[in-house]
């Protein structure tokens, strides 16, 4: 399905994969809250997923000893399934409320005219009602953990509801995009603990910076279209020295990952994950072309990557502290 959606007709988004399952499994007339949702872009809900499932993982490995059980050091199924489910709603959410918030520059922006409320595909009035059921969702989630848990994800809300007016008063609105997209990196630790320490908050302000790094690789694309309208943004900022800041950035990211970990004392194999995520993240700055925008949407979808290797890095910790007595 390779048509791109206009006020005259119904279609694809633009930056959406034209054979992605929204299109060939939902009916037309759910195709415009799947699009509010993000539904056919799912980078944006794994990108909010993972700092919550290194949380999980760093928190079920930390302070590990020799005599704990497998069970003991990994995280629980059940709470990977609920920060998954909140994930996806909460990003629903967020980007259908960014939505309403920017229709208007979202009509002047060739990638974003396409989007459901500028082409007039739904109304504002349903979209409001379709954000107030996903964040009924998320909600339902959350209240699953303990009271200082929620208390905590209730907090994320006044960081979400300001993201999308920063970027008309800001240029570093990525910055708060990275204080809501991270915010999973305490409620992790929080759910095991029913605290936030120290290395939950290096996770947190680690998952900051690496956001405010792949944000500014995706914002590249619209930096033409930002300047012409008024929108701010690090791209723009950055331009030419994007490179030089994204190693400041990303370093910076793994290096406070690493401190987390130390101060957790996971397994110490779990430093493997950030070793191959490191590599990853240097060839990312390194093949970098920030005026090739298939390019930069390419390298920032594959950060999801780098969520998996960190992720797994801390499954694997957790496994070798259990295997290395019977080695």
């Amino acid at each position: 399905m390779e048509t791109i959606q206009t006020k005259a007709s119904q279609g694809r988004v633009a930056d959406a994969p034209s054979d992605h399952w929204v299109y060939r499994v939902l009916p037309r007339a759910l195709w415009p809250y799947a699009q509010l949702a993000r539904w056919d872009r799912p980078i944006g809900w794994q990108l909010l997923l993972w700092p919550c499932w290194w949380s999980a993982a760093m928190a079920a490995s930390a302070y590990a000893r020799p005599e704990d059980t497998l069970d003991s050091l990994l995280p629980l199924p059940s709470t990977l399934i609920l920060f998954f489910i909140g994930a996806v709603a909460m990003r629903g959410a967020g980007c259908t409320y960014n939505d309403i918030v920017d229709v208007n520059i979202d009509n002047q922006v060739e990638r974003t005219r396409s989007r459901p409320l500028p082409s007039g595909k739904v109304s504002r009035r349903k979209a409001w009602l379709f954000l107030l059921l996903q964040a009924l969702i998320g909600l339902a989630v959350l209240l699953q953990f303990d009271s200082f848990t929620i208390l905590l994800g209730i907090c994320s809300l006044a960081v979400v509801a300001a993201y999308p007016f920063m970027k008309r008063i800001t240029n570093w609105p990525q910055f708060v995009l990275g204080l809501a997209f991270s915010w999973g990196a305490l409620l992790g630790w929080s759910a095991e603990f029913g605290d936030v320490d120290e290395p939950a908050i290096l996770l947190y302000v680690g998952a900051i910076m690496w956001t405010i790094g792949y944000d500014t690789i995706y914002a590249h694309q619209d930096k033409e279209d930002d300047a012409i309208v008024g929108v701010k943004s690090t791209a723009r900022l950055f331009g030419e020295n994007t490179k030089a800041w994204l190693i400041v950035l990303y370093g910076g990211a793994l290096m406070c990952f690493a401190v987390a970990f130390a101060n957790a004392q996971v397994p110490m194999p779990s430093m493997a994950g950030l070793i191959a995520a490191a590599v990853h993240m240097g060839r990312q700055i390194l093949v970098l072309d920030i005026d090739d925008g298939d390019q930069c949407l390419k390298l920032f979808r594959s950060n999801n990557q780098v969520g998996w290797l960190i992720f797994l890095g801390l499954i694997g910790g957790a496994c070798w502290n259990f295997l290395k007595p019977m080695i």
